[in-house]
């Protein structure tokens, strides 16, 4: 296993050192693929959706999760596909080795339930392009428990609206952090359609938007480029433990 190595790229014959990425497990130990040295990095002509995942496990707690595969930009253009030692036990093809779901308590914005319930793992989409940090909002939505998820009636200022039974989100893909005044539209418009309300941004959030949507209580997420929403205040927080 080696945690970087020597890519060459086959289409420019450029080399690059990768350095293996390292995700934080929900225990909190970083998790990193085991990179194959011996292999050769290949170009990425098409994309299948079950070959873009792997199933890493944590040393630490044992437990697996999926994460993008290995990927290299040449500066050439072309896109390379970092080996793995598949025969490793802490990185194995996502197909062949779905990760089990975890069990937490349903709640937030909504009544809380009695019983728990299992959840399985999310599962994220790699944002490369604006549509893709809609999916990766929408798929949020859907794990959270959220159903019939569509674009929104009403176009906010900036980014783009999704809605279903309950929630009216916003997705802000551009570089700009989000605003005070793209807090308090989201809100408004909300509060006219008696729903409750979750923004997700990729470039963050102003410090006056984040203070006021403390004060609304306001779900606000940060999405990262591995697509998972990371929740960057208590309500957001309460929010991902729980579901609705």
């Amino acid at each position: 296993m080696a945690d970087s190595m020597p890519v060459r790229c086959p289409a420019c014959l450029r080399e690059h050192l990768y350095a293996a990425p390292s995700y934080p497990c929900a225990c909190g130990a970083p998790v990193s693929p085991s990179l194959d040295e011996r292999a050769t990095a290949t170009a990425v002509t098409h994309r299948v959706w079950d070959e873009q995942w792997l199933t890493v496990r944590c040393a630490a707690c044992e437990r697996q999760d999926q994460w993008p595969y290995p990927e290299l930009g040449c500066p050439c253009g072309t896109v390379l596909r970092i080996p793995v030692t598949r025969s490793a036990p802490d990185a194995r093809p996502a197909e062949t080795q779905p990760p089990p779901g975890t069990t937490k308590l349903p709640g937030a914005l909504r009544t809380p339930r009695s019983a728990a319930r299992a959840r399985r793992a999310f599962q994220p989409v790699t944002i490369r392009t604006a549509r893709d940090a809609v999916t990766a909002a929408a798929l949020y939505l859907r794990w959270l428990g959220y159903q019939d998820i569509r674009r929104a009636d009403q176009r906010p200022p900036s980014g783009v609206g999704l809605a279903a039974r309950g929630v009216l989100a916003q997705v802000d893909p551009t570089v700009n952090p989000a605003s005070l005044r793209d807090i308090e539209c989201l809100w408004l418009t909300a509060m006219t359609e008696s729903s409750a309300c979750v923004y997700f941004s990729l470039a963050g959030f102003e410090n006056e938007a984040r203070a006021r949507a403390d004060d609304l209580g306001i779900p606000l997420f940060v999405l990262d480029l591995t697509g998972t929403p990371q929740p960057v205040n208590t309500p957001a927080d309460d929010l991902d433990a729980t579901g609705v």
